[in-house]
């Protein structure tokens, strides 16, 4: 390296990155400090003056560390020592090691021990430069991963949305769960239908007793009536004993009724009189049983056009339609995709003893990419595997096995992405007001005129 090299230009960031540089040649912490410019070094010659300046700084995202510092200027131990100090008080910390061509193996064991990259004495600064931005960049990555992971909104029975679209659900939800109304949840296979009525539960005056669950996809048609509503013994081949069925269980709690759209005609009469009276008869049983149940339905199937086909029952539909609930698929859920990726990951690094940083930078744009045809089931599929499989700090795109496209950059320009969403709203609001500006304006809150200079703005 040569002092009278003139300094490097200035990257395009308002504020420097701090580095701490620890190097016991006083010479050479001069000339690193310079050329590094302007990255903002601070300096050191010994671990405990390191770590000293570590905590009084409250910290630095990115280290160089020499390992061979006194009273071992020929050794590693002191590195490796301050090393350790170092990510014991933060281990997001990025540290790089300068070592010489004698010391790599060591250089290689501190890359084992939590370093994030090793550079050779004597230090090519172009190389380092292009290492402490790699490490810069990983830290603003893993900065972005953590706030999108704490900005989520929790819902009531334990669903993570941020988006507007589940803000409208989650409303919903906080004003029907203190009702005794039946409630019907439609969406795509994979949102979430019976998440969304265990929140019912939970908000409802039930939330202590039991919730009972059946899919009546799931089971055969004729066992599906005893497993609802029970049977007598020896009320068919293998009914051994009396069993209580599912509404029987459900007294006094909530009883889920996943894919009502695939119920039998057969047994959708004795539903809608179950539903009418709340009595019921086991299979092979005369005797009425009284029960207090709040019935929660759910499909993805089009129930108004099962009626006209005449392969679900009118009466049946308006009896559990009392409050309707529509889930957005994934696809349209602006934000939450990406989310629920960081919650999975969290949940499940926990369950399987893992630890990552978040997502890389192609992951972020494949999860955005992605239509998610299985919707929130299938994110959470792809996050399960990964966290399992994966050998980065950092899942990938290759780790959630989605496709996408390399050297693609991602578009976070807050003045573009804010353009899209007012053009959006504006046309939306006008598709509803039928053209007419003023109605469109009080939709959206805002002045004609304002929507008049919104609309000229934003014109493309």
């Amino acid at each position: 390296m040569n002092a009278m090299d003139p300094k490097p230009s200035e990257p395009s960031d308002n504020l420097p990155e701090q580095i701490l540089l620890v190097e016991d040649d006083v010479g050479l912490q001069r000339q690193m400090a310079w050329a590094l410019s302007p990255y903002q070094a601070t300096t050191a010659a010994t671990r405990e003056e390191a770590v000293t300046l570590f905590r009084e700084h409250g910290g630095f995202r990115i280290v160089v560390l020499d390992l061979g510092l006194p009273p071992d200027p020929d050794g590693a131990a002191e590195g490796l020592g301050a090393l350790g100090d170092i990510l014991a008080l933060d281990p997001r910390t990025k540290v790089i090691i300068a070592s010489g061509n004698s010391d790599r193996a060591n250089a290689v064991a501190a890359v084992g021990k939590g370093a994030f990259d090793f550079i050779a004495k004597p230090v090519d600064i172009d190389l380092l430069r292009i290492v402490i931005e790699r490490a810069r960049r990983m830290c603003d990555l893993e900065e972005e991963n953590q706030q999108l992971r704490k900005a989520g909104t929790r819902g009531a029975g334990g669903f993570v949305f941020n988006s507007p679209q589940m803000g409208a659900v989650q409303r919903v939800v906080e004003r029907a769960g203190p009702s005794d109304l039946s409630i019907l949840v439609f969406g795509e296979t994979g949102t979430g239908k019976e998440l969304v009525a265990k929140a019912i539960h939970e908000v409802s005056g039930r939330r202590g007793q039991k919730f009972a669950a059946i899919n009546c996809a799931s089971i055969p048609e004729n066992l599906l009536e005893s497993e609802l509503f029970g049977h007598e013994k020896g009320a068919f081949t293998g009914a051994v004993k009396q069993t209580p069925g599912k509404v029987e269980i459900a007294d006094k709690g909530t009883l889920f009724l996943d894919e009502i759209g695939d119920m039998p005609l057969s047994l959708q009469a004795k539903m809608l009189r179950f539903l009418q009276d709340q009595k019921f008869e086991r299979v092979g049983g005369r005797t009425p049983i009284s029960v207090n149940v709040r019935v929660i339905a759910a499909t993805n199937k089009p129930l108004e056009e099962m009626i006209k086909e005449g392969s679900f029952r009118e009466d049946l539909y308006y009896r559990l339609n009392g409050i309707r609930i529509t889930l957005p698929p994934l696809r349209e859920r602006d934000g939450d995709a990406l989310m629920l990726a960081h919650h999975f990951i969290h949940m499940f690094s926990r369950a399987n003893y893992r630890s990552f940083r978040g997502l890389s930078e192609d992951a972020v744009r494949a999860i955005n990419g992605h239509s998610w045809p299985g919707n929130v089931r299938e994110l959470e599929n792809r996050v399960k595997r990964a966290v399992v499989m994966a050998e980065g700090q950092l899942i990938t795109a290759a780790d959630l096995d989605l496709v996408h496209t390399e050297g693609e950059s991602m578009d976070l320009d807050l003045r573009t992405q804010t353009q899209r969403l007012e053009r959006r709203l504006v046309q939306e609001a006008m598709a509803v007001a039928q053209g007419n500006v003023s109605k469109a304006a009080k939709l959206l809150g805002v002045s004609r005129p304002h929507l008049y200079s919104i609309a000229k703005y934003l014109q493309p």
